[in-house]
């Protein structure tokens, strides 16, 4: 059978050029038409990426926010035990979880630019409550997990996000995109993590009273966190409503999505994302509180934030050199990487009358952050590779089977980019969890062995010479 061509230099349809404008519906989209996509559709796709990324980025700010509002309670005089400090950052991750699986369906039928405006001016809601909840020492435990509950809600827009920006880009370019918009997105949780130790220390910026911080003696202004970001909000809601454009040939209803749920591969994929994502973001959220109860004469707010920093610019590495090398192969190397990184940390950890080696630590976990931005990357780069090669074997291109094939491809795609995404998620929940009720060496050991598992249904899937879907 003859090679199938990537791009297909023909006429596009006819179609209305007003229609491309900014806040305008696309009724006619081919980004696989290499004229079409020079003359008009990347200049659009591109406005709609860089519109997308900073509305994730701040999404992500809001759904991490306890992993480090957390550390400082206590401090100021509120009396949750250290589980309950954990649990606090893990509660986010089960409804951010839960609501990606609804976003990932949501998403494309409403369009991005909607979804976005309204997924993001939302995220106002929780941010307000904890402003004036954390100014008083006497808020149960109760509300403060029904905050940290809704502030994970800003964890789902990651999957509506991604699924509405694949749509927009040419299969050539969907790993470098979703990189972009993933790994820069991503960044949310190491600004979330940088930022608050230093605004929280402002009289200038804060509304309402300060609190006492008993360790260091000083005056701190913890709603500060939660305020700063709701002017934030308000502005790029407002840009995507006005910037961006609903893709109208990316709207499918869930009926036709839910198909997803028969594809083995979905499933595959999701096992696969939930070692690279769920590690990262559930690294992202234990790593703060890890470091206060484990090597606690080291300073948070120095340390924190370089991991998922790390791992969020290596989200988008991993996509570029997925698009080069192959997704199956990069991906390999990020499990290797994150087990020979987690085995690292577990020598390094405290253990009997030893207190362990920070640096050596801190260094371990780098490196896991680091593979798993890779991974997260040439995952997302795998799945569109993976149904392309499922849908249109054995179709020629130009034919309207293939056209049908492809439109079937590109939505399932979409929506499995979505759930995996919802379901890695839950590593946020599951990770601070773990380690609330758990050894921390125990845990760490767990996470060696499904990292293993992962080598294994990569290369049997899908790197092997033979592999059912080479990607």
């Amino acid at each position: 059978m003859p090679a199938v061509k990537e791009t297909v230099e023909v006429a596009p349809r006819s179609y209305d050029p007003a229609q491309y404008r900014p806040g305008r519906p696309i009724t006619d989209w081919e980004p696989e038409n290499e004229l079409f996509w020079k003359s008009t559709g990347k200049r659009v796709a591109q406005r709609n990426l860089w519109i997308a990324v900073p509305a994730l980025l701040v999404a992500f700010v809001v759904w991490q926010v306890w992993s480090v509002t957390a550390t400082n309670l206590a401090d100021v005089g509120f009396s949750f035990t250290t589980s309950q400090l954990f649990w606090l950052t893990a509660i986010p991750g089960l409804t951010g979880g839960t609501a990606r699986i609804f976003y990932t369906f949501l998403g494309p039928k409403i369009g991005q630019r909607t979804f976005t405006a309204l997924s993001t001016v939302v995220l106002i809601v929780p941010l307000l409550w904890l402003g004036f909840a954390i100014q008083d020492t006497s808020t149960s435990f109760t509300t403060m997990a029904m905050i940290a509950a809704l502030c994970g809600i800003g964890g789902a827009n990651f999957s509506s996000s991604l699924a509405n920006i694949g749509f927009f880009f040419p299969k050539r370019e969907k790993g470098n995109a979703t990189g972009i918009n993933g790994g820069l997105g991503n960044l949310g949780v190491s600004v979330v993590q940088l930022l608050t130790p230093i605004v929280i220390t402002s009289s200038v910026i804060a509304i309402g009273s300060g609190q006492h911080n008993a360790k260091t003696g000083n005056t701190v202004y913890l709603q500060n966190a939660a305020f700063l970001w709701v002017p934030v909000l308000i502005v790029l809601a407002a840009i995507a409503w006005f910037g961006q454009n609903d893709l109208k040939t990316a709207s499918t209803s869930f009926s036709q999505q839910k198909i997803i749920f028969k594809r083995k591969h979905n499933w595959l994929m999701t096992w696969l994302y939930v070692g690279t994502f769920g590690s990262f973001i559930g690294f992202a959220a234990a790593l703060p509180m890890l470091i206060k109860t484990t090597f606690p004469a080291y300073s948070v707010a120095t340390y924190a934030w370089m991991g998922p920093a790390l791992g969020a610019l290596a989200r988008w590495a991993g996509g570029w050199i997925a698009d080069k090398l192959g997704g199956a192969r990069v991906t390999i190397l990020s499990f290797v990487g994150m087990a020979a990184s987690i085995i690292g940390v577990i020598n390094f950890l405290p253990s009997g009358g030893d207190g362990g080696n920070f640096a050596g630590f801190f260094a371990c976990f780098l490196a896991a952050f680091f593979f798993s931005g890779i991974g997260n990357g040439s995952t997302f780069r795998q799945i569109p590779v993976i149904f392309r090669n499922q849908h249109l074997k054995g179709l020629t291109e130009g034919t309207p089977e293939y056209a049908k094939a492809l439109k079937q491809t590109e939505m399932e795609a979409g929506a499995v980019t979505g759930f995996t995404a919802a379901i890695a998620a839950y590593g946020f929940f599951f990770i601070p969890a773990l380690f609330a009720n758990f050894a921390v060496t125990s845990a760490m050991w767990g996470f060696v062995a499904f990292y293993a598992s992962c080598v294994v249904v990569t290369w049997w899937f899908y790197a092997r010479k033979g592999a059912e879907s080479p990607s």
